[in-house]
């Protein structure tokens, strides 16, 4: 079956070609599909015998809900999507004052390791295709009723490890005849795999990159991140020096405050001395509990921002969003997988 959603429009143009039809039914088929369209049969613009050609070549997929939690504290809501073969991935979508953000998952698992994360516990299942990450916007959008405004690739998956999906969704998401969503609203979180941040630099998208950083020394980076055994922090900063020096867009470093083990004063006067000269900001983020984990959330939040920003370093604190809901990456879905082993 043709995975139509996945297409890009001028893919999906050429396709209606080869069935004859003219091409503006491909752009109407697109926007039916980016409006979170169902089944062929909603298209009623469409004529009765192309639906009926359409249904039976070609899938239109649709998430079901697994589970859905919305926080008391924040409205914050998560959603566990089953997709078509089973699996399921997490959403998040978490509401600010400048608009609403969703964050979405590239892969069913993670085969990263990070030892702080649910997602990669079980390792990667398989990537996503570039309709199913688009679905958990268009889905999310119409479930909630909020317009999305912001996307961020932080969910569950790396995302540079499912490179070439990942830019077919941010064309796709991007297209002023879908969901137009801005490249500067979209954020990109990665663990930091070097050469896929050096490929990324040379399409010069203006998106925001969010690179994983965690720890600013290798000894402690290595043990928190397994990826980070193939190359050393001073590898990884000059790659995200390139990155700025080619695309003018700022780096945003994402680190987990982890009680006793990176949150030294030690350690933020070397993170400190690291970011000297360089553009971008450090995103503190408490850590959120995950169960199978001993790592405990960090008592020294406060005063390793003083310090970071005693340097000149900007440094924010995360605001936790959906601490009532397992709204941290992975934890749903590991709980949900739990309960399924649990069953008789």
């Amino acid at each position: 079956m043709t995975d139509l959603k996945s297409m890009t429009l001028p893919e999906m143009s050429e396709w209606f070609k080869t069935l004859g039809e003219p091409a503006f039914r491909a752009k109407q088929v697109f926007q039916w599909l980016h409006r979170g369209a169902t089944a062929f049969e909603e298209m009623t613009n469409l004529s009765r015998i192309l639906r009926q050609k359409l249904a039976d070549t070609c899938l239109v997929t649709v998430p079901e809900i697994q589970r859905k939690q919305t926080s008391l504290l924040d409205g914050t809501i998560k959603y566990l999507w089953r997709l078509s073969d089973g699996n399921c991935i997490e959403t998040v979508l978490m509401r600010y004052q400048h608009g609403n953000t969703v964050c979405i998952s590239s892969q069913v698992g993670c085969n990263m390791g990070c030892v702080f994360c649910a997602s990669a516990l079980g390792g990667k299942v398989r990537d996503l295709t570039a309709g199913e990450m688009l679905d958990q916007v268009i889905f999310t959008q119409k479930d909630s009723g909020a317009e999305i405004s912001n996307i961020v690739l932080m969910g569950i998956g790396e995302p540079l490890d499912n490179f070439d999906t990942v830019l077919r969704f941010l064309t796709l998401v991007n297209s002023p005849d879908g969901l137009n969503i801005g490249m500067r609203h979209i954020s990109l979180s990665t663990c930091g795999i070097i050469k896929k941040i050096d490929k990324l630099a040379e399409y010069q998208l203006q998106l925001t990159l969010s690179v994983s950083l965690h720890a600013p020394d290798d000894e402690t980076r290595a043990k928190l991140m397994p990826v980070a055994k193939g190359y050393s922090v001073k590898e990884l900063m000059a790659a995200c020096r390139r990155y700025f020096e080619k695309t003018g867009r700022r780096v945003s470093y994402e680190y987990s405050m982890i009680d006793g083990v990176n949150d030294s004063e030690e350690q933020a006067e070397l993170l400190a001395s690291m970011l000297k000269g360089m553009p971008g900001h450090v995103n503190l983020i408490p850590l959120n509990h995950v169960e199978e984990s001993p790592l405990k959330p960090s008592r020294r939040v406060a005063a390793f921002q003083k310090r970071l920003e005693a340097h000149g370093v900007t440094a924010t604190v995360r605001r936790r969003l959906g601490s009532d809901i397992d709204a941290s990456c992975g934890q749903l879905r590991r709980k949900t997988m739990r309960e399924s082993t649990a069953k008789p």
